[in-house]
C-alpha cells in the first residue's frame, strides 16, 4: 500500500457522508489540490453497500485516478477499484469503485435503466460542462425519481454551486479549501510577438530563475504544442529540459510518461486536458496562453467549428492551480491582467454550443423521443434539437436501429455505418473506415479508401488499431484480414453521410446535399462526386474545409436512397441565347446529379417571355406614349386595368427568343391590348380625338391624375357654344386655347363662360397682334372649315 498523505478534503469527508444519509444529493466546491476526485469516492465506497460510479470528463483523469486510489488501497487497478473509457476498461467481478467517461454511463442506462447495484453516482470536474455530463445528470435526476435511495454527488473546483442545488432539489452544499501552498501569478503585456516565441522566453525565464520543478505550459491544440516544442528545443537542450506533449489524442503509455514522477526536470505542452482531475508531478510553474480550442456546430451548414478562444476565468484558475498542488509555485499568463477581468466567468457548457446527434440518438435509444420529456439545467437550443433530429431521421435512427447505434462506443454517423456494412457482410471494413475516421489522428492521404490502404496491417497507427480491436470485441466480430470490398464499403460510408454528398463545381470546390459549399483538401482528386467524410467550417475561411472524403458514383444514390432522387423539370431564362429552355434535373436532396436542357413548350415559353418583358419594362415593346395614352383612355372609360402579361403572353406563343417577341410587340402589342376591351365602347366614352365646330379633327389627350384635355387654334372653336363632354359622367375635357403661334392665351372648362366674360378683351388683343386673322365680333356665328 502507497502513502495515505492527508489531504484538505479528508476533513469534510465526515460531514459528506452524513449529508448523504439526510439528504440524495450534495453539491461539493474543493479547492483545486483538495483531493476531491480520489478521497471522496474511496470514502463513498466503504460507507455504502452498492457500487459508486464516478464520471470523469476526460480519459486520462478516469486512469489515473483510478490508479491513485487503487494504489491508496494496496491493490490493482481493476480489482475493487477500476475504470471504463471509450476503447479501453480495467474493471473485474470485484470491482464496486469505476471511474468511468460520462458516455460509458449513459450507454449502460440503455441495457441497466435503474443503474442496479449502484448506490452513489459521482459526477467530477462538473464545471467543464460536458455535453454528456448534462444528459447524465438530466437522466440520473429522472432515475432518482423511481429509485429515491440513489445518491448523487456533484463536485468541482470552480463551480457555481446554486444552479446545480437548485436543480437537484434535496441537496446540501459543501465547501473544502485546498493546500494553502503560496501561488505568485504575473500577467504578461502587450506584445505582437509569435505565441510560441512568447512561450520560448517564458520557458527560458523560468528554467533560469528556478532549477528544479516541472514546467506545464497551456496551449490551444496539438498543432500549437508541435510549434511551440519546436521552438522551445534549443531552450530544453541548454537547461537540460526534457520536452513532452500532453493531449487526449495520445495512448494510454504516453500519456504515463508524461505525468509519471520522474528525476528529469520536464517541460509539458499540454491541452486543457491537464486543467483538472490530473495531478501532474512536480510541477511548480505553469505557462498559460489563455486560450483553447472550443468545438462548437453550426445547425446552418450541418458541420462542426473548432476554433480558438479565450478561456474563462474559471479555466484559468484551474490551470494556475496546477502550480500550486504540491508546493509554492508561479504561474505566467501571457495577457494582461485587463484581458483577465472581462473574461466570462465560466465557460459556455456544451450543449448550448455542440452538435445533438449524439444526445437525441441515446435519448431515443432509451424511448425518449423529445428533449423537452427530461428536465434539464441547461435547455438544449432548439435550432440545434431540430438539425440533430433530422440527421437522425436521415440515418434512420428509430426504435431497434436508435438501440443498437447507441450501444456503440461510435458518433451517430460512424455508428451506423458500421451497421451498414454489417448489413452488406463487410463488418471489419465497416469497423476499420469507423476507427480511422473517428481515432482523432491527422490522415496522409485525403482520400479514405488510399487511408485505409496506408493503415492496413503493420502500418496501422496504434491508436487506430485499439479502437478497431474494441469496436470488433463491441460487434462480436475477430478482426479479420484487410480485404478490398470498395463498392461496398463506399454505399455503407454513404449511409452514414447522406447529407455530406458532395458535386465538384470549378478546382476544389465543391456544393453539398445540403445545399452548403466547401473545398477539398489535398491534392485536387479525380472524380466528379464526393463524401465529404471529414469536414470542418472555418469561421475564419471563406469555405468549410473537407478533409477526408470518399469518391462515389452518382448510382449509388439511387442504390441507398431511391426515395431522395427525384426528377424534376423547369423552365429557365437562358441569358446568352435570351430564349426560354426546359431544364430537366436529377436531384438528391440540393443537388444536381445530372441537368439535360432543351426547347421548351410553346405554354411555358410564352410565359417566360412574357415575364421577362415585363421585367424590362413593357414600354420598350412598344410606342411608350401610345401605351401611356391607351392606359389612360381604358382607366377614364371606367373599364378594368389591362392584363398586359396575358396580351404579351398571346403574342409570345409559338416563338422561341426574346428578338422575335420584340418585332412582334412593335407590330401588333397595342392592337392586342385594344382588343381586350369593347372597342366601341371605348371609342365613345374614351374617343381619341373631337371634331370642332371648324371642321378640324383635335386629339384628345390623357394623363395619368388630369383631366383629358384637347388644343387647337381659337378660330377652330368659333361656332360652338358649349365644351365637349365626354366620359361615363360625361365629364368637359380641358380646352386650350390657342393663339396662331399656337400658345395658349385660355385654358377653360367653360367655354360659354369664356365667349361671354373674356372673349371681347382677348378679341381685341389678338386683333392688336395678329390683323391679318379674322377675329369676329360673334363667336357664335358658324365659320367655314378651312382646307
Amino acid at each position: 500500500m502507497s502513502k495515505r498523505f492527508p489531504l484538505p478534503v479528508d476533513a469534510i469527508l465526515p460531514e459528506l457522508l452524513h449529508a448523504l444519509e439526510q439528504q440524495p444529493n450534495v453539491v461539493l466546491e474543493a479547492a483545486p489540490g483538495a483531493g476531491k476526485t480520489t478521497r471522496v469516492p474511496a470514502a463513498l465506497l466503504h460507507a455504502v453497500s452498492g457500487d459508486v460510479l464516478v464520471l470523469e470528463p476526460r480519459r486520462i483523469a478516469a486512469r489515473f485516478a483510478a490508479r491513485r486510489v487503487a494504489e491508496e488501497m494496496g491493490e490493482q487497478v481493476g480489482e475493487t477499484v477500476g475504470y471504463q473509457v471509450r476503447f479501453e476498461e480495467r474493471v473485474s467481478a470485484k470491482t464496486r469503485l469505476r471511474f468511468v467517461t460520462e458516455g460509458i454511463l449513459n450507454r449502460r442506462l440503455l441495457s441497466d435503466p435503474e443503474l442496479r447495484g449502484v448506490d452513489v453516482v459521482v459526477l467530477d470536474e462538473f464545471h467543464e460542462r460536458h455535453l454528456e455530463t448534462d444528459l447524465a445528470l438530466a437522466l440520473l435526476k429522472r432515475l432518482q425519481q423511481r429509485r429515491p435511495s440513489l445518491r448523487i454527488v456533484v463536485m468541482s473546483a470552480t463551480l457555481d454551486a446554486a444552479p446545480v442545488a437548485t436543480f437537484l432539489d434535496d441537496c446540501v452544499v459543501l465547501r473544502s479549501e485546498g493546500r494553502a501552498y503560496p501561488l505568485e501569478i504575473e500577467f504578461g503585456g502587450y506584445t505582437s510577438k509569435p505565441l510560441e516565441t512568447q512561450l520560448r522566453d517564458a520557458v527560458e525565464r523560468l528554467a533560469k530563475e528556478d532549477r528544479e520543478g516541472n514546467i506545464l505550459v497551456f496551449l490551444p491544440g496539438q498543432a500549437e504544442i508541435r510549434r511551440a516544442m519546436r521552438e522551445c528545443e534549443d531552450v530544453a537542450r541548454r537547461y537540460a529540459l526534457t520536452s513532452l506533449a500532453l493531449h487526449g489524442s495520445l495512448t494510454p503509455a504516453e500519456q504515463d510518461r508524461v505525468v509519471a514522477p520522474s528525476r528529469e526536470r520536464k517541460v509539458i505542452f499540454a491541452t486543457n486536458v491537464a486543467e483538472s482531475s490530473v495531478t501532474v508531478d512536480g510541477v511548480n510553474a505553469v505557462i498559460d496562453s489563455g486560450l483553447a480550442r472550443v468545438a462548437s456546430y453550426s445547425p446552418w451548414t450541418g458541420l462542426p467549428q473548432l476554433r480558438i478562444a479565450r478561456v474563462s476565468k474559471a479555466s484559468a484558475i484551474q490551470r494556475a492551480g496546477r502550480a500550486g498542488r504540491q508546493q509554492a509555485g508561479r504561474a505566467l499568463r501571457l495577457y494582461v491582467q485587463e484581458d483577465f477581468a472581462l473574461r466570462a466567468e465560466h465557460e459556455t457548457p456544451e450543449i448550448l454550443r455542440a452538435d445533438l446527434s449524439q444526445l437525441l440518438l441515446s435519448l431515443r435509444a432509451m424511448g425518449v423521443e423529445r428533449p423537452s420529456e427530461l428536465q434539464w439545467l441547461d435547455e438544449p437550443p432548439a435550432d440545434a434539437v431540430n438539425a440533430a433530429e433530422a440527421l437522425l431521421d436521415a440515418l434512420g435512427a428509430h426504435g431497434k436501429l436508435a438501440e443498437r447505434m447507441a450501444r456503440l462506443p461510435l458518433s451517430p454517423r460512424l455508428a451506423r455505418v458500421v451497421l451498414a456494412a454489417e448489413d452488406r457482410g463487410i463488418a471489419d471494413l465497416g469497423c476499420r473506415a469507423a476507427a480511422l475516421l473517428g481515432a482523432g489522428i491527422p490522415l496522409q492521404q485525403n482520400d479514405l479508401l488510399q487511408a485505409m490502404d496506408a493503415h492496413a496491417g503493420k502500418q496501422m497507427d496504434a491508436r487506430v488499431r485499439q479502437q478497431y480491436e474494441h469496436l470488433c470485441r463491441a460487434m462480436k466480430r475477430a478482426p479479420a484480414t484487410y480485404v478490398h470490398h470498395d463498392e461496398a464499403l463506399l454505399l455503407s460510408l454513404l449511409t452514414g453521410f447522406p447529407d455530406r454528398v458532395g458535386k465538384r463545381r470549378i478546382g476544389k470546390q465543391i456544393g453539398l446535399a445540403n445545399g452548403v459549399a466547401a473545398e477539398l483538401a489535398g491534392e485536387h482528386p479525380q472524380g466528379e462526386f464526393f463524401l465529404a467524410l471529414d469536414a470542418e467550417d472555418r469561421a475564419e475561411q471563406a469555405l468549410p474545409l473537407v478533409r477526408t472524403y470518399a469518391r462515389i458514383e452518382p448510382e449509388m444514390l439511387l442504390e441507398v436512397f431511391p426515395e431522395r432522387v427525384i426528377e424534376q423539370s423547369v423552365v429557365e431564362w437562358n441569358r446568352n441565347g435570351e430564349r426560354a429552355e426546359k431544364v430537366s434535373t436529377l436531384l438528391f436532396d440540393k443537388l444536381v446529379i445530372e441537368e439535360t436542357r432543351g426547347p421548351a413548350s410553346a405554354e411555358d415559353a410564352a410565359r417566360l417571355l412574357a415575364e421577362k418583358a415585363l421585367q424590362e419594362g413593357i414600354e420598350r415593346f412598344v410606342d411608350a406614349e401610345a401605351l401611356a395614352n391607351l392606359r389612360e383612355r381604358v382607366a377614364f372609360a371606367g373599364f378594368e386595368a389591362l392584363d398586359e402579361a396575358a396580351a404579351l403572353r398571346e403574342l409570345a406563343y409559338g416563338l422561341k427568343s426574346f428578338a422575335q417577341l420584340r418585332d412582334a410587340a412593335k407590330a401588333s402589342l397595342l392592337h392586342v391590348l385594344e382588343a381586350q376591351v369593347d372597342a366601341r365602347k371605348l371609342s365613345e366614352l374614351a374617343p381619341t380625338s373631337i371634331r370642332l365646330s371648324s371642321g378640324r379633327q383635335t386629339k384628345v389627350h390623357y394623363e395619368h391624375d388630369r383631366a383629358p384635355w384637347i388644343g387647337s387654334r381659337l378660330q377652330d372653336f368659333f361656332g360652338m357654344k358649349e365644351t365637349p363632354r365626354i366620359g361615363p359622367a360625361r365629364t368637359p375635357v380641358v380646352v386650350h386655347l390657342l393663339a396662331p403661334n399656337q400658345r395658349a392665351v385660355q385654358t377653360t372648362t367653360d367655354l360659354a363662360g369664356f365667349w361671354e366674360r373674356l372673349y371681347p378683351t382677348t378679341r381685341k388683343e389678338l386683333m392688336r397682334r395678329y390683323p391679318r386673322h379674322a377675329w369676329p365680333e360673334n363667336p357664335h356665328a358658324p365659320v367655314e372649315a378651312k382646307r
